[in-house]
């Protein structure tokens, strides 16, 4: 399970470190996407198998079920993760995330995101906002 954040330096060469506490879980490959709001998804290899088959089961006749499958399993890619824990971000991948020299590394439960750090505090600000809704959302459903 993977919780928490962390502030990461990305290289020139674009390569990010996975958080020590997450390295376990990624053994020598990790999975990296296009994520929601704007951050990058990356997924341990089964986490993202089993994600894919349900993405690819989902009806080709419905036009928003086939371009958010579309654009989700079409940018992903499959990249080792090196001796240190690093990842390497692709161009196309670095410039949708338009991550710059520092990133944000959060934890979610079965993935983990890599934000670019204004990105991360304005989202997080808004989450902020509507915590108190959320929580009663949440309490409605059984949760919180």
């Amino acid at each position: 399970m993977f919780i928490g954040e962390y502030q990461h330096s990305i290289d020139k060469k674009r390569r990010i470190a996975i958080p020590a506490k997450f390295r376990g879980s990624f053994k020598t490959k990790a999975i990296i996407t296009r994520g929601l709001d704007g951050c990058l998804f990356v997924y341990p290899t089964a986490t993202w198998e089993k994600l894919a088959e349900k993405l690819g089961s989902l009806p080709l006749g419905e036009r928003k079920m086939r371009q958010f499958v579309r654009l989700t399993l079409s940018q992903a890619i499959e990249t080792e993760v090196d001796k240190q824990g690093r990842i390497l971000i692709p161009n196309y991948l670095n410039d949708f995330a338009d991550l710059k020299s520092e990133a944000v590394v959060t934890g979610l439960y079965d993935r983990v995101e890599i934000w670019n750090r204004e990105r991360w505090k304005k989202q997080t600000a808004e989450a902020e906002k509507d915590k108190e809704e959320m929580a009663e959302e949440l309490g409605k459903l059984g949760i919180y």
